[in-house]
């Protein structure tokens, strides 16, 4: 599994907790703070930042689900 950057790394932030994240193989860990650490999956280069109760929903989405258009965005057309 190749390494994230460290600009990418320095940014990204745990969704629940909100603390540092650093890498370890294919999944990114949460740094410091009490209690366990909370883990979250690296595929094909991208970080899951889900929490794990919502990543079996996610991936059930359809794709047009996951197109800027459904978040407020205009969304994009092919040239004609």
């Amino acid at each position: 599994m190749p390494k994230l950057s460290p600009e990418l790394l320095s940014v990204l932030r745990c969704p629940v907790a909100g603390s540092a994240l650093e890498q370890e193989g294919d999944e990114l860990v949460t740094v410091g703070g009490p209690g366990d650490k909370l883990r979250y999956r690296i595929e094909d280069g991208i970080p899951l930042l889900l929490p794990p109760e919502l990543l079996p929903a996610a991936a059930a989405a359809p794709a047009d689900q996951h197109d800027a258009g459904q978040h407020g965005a205009a969304p994009r057309h092919a040239a004609e």
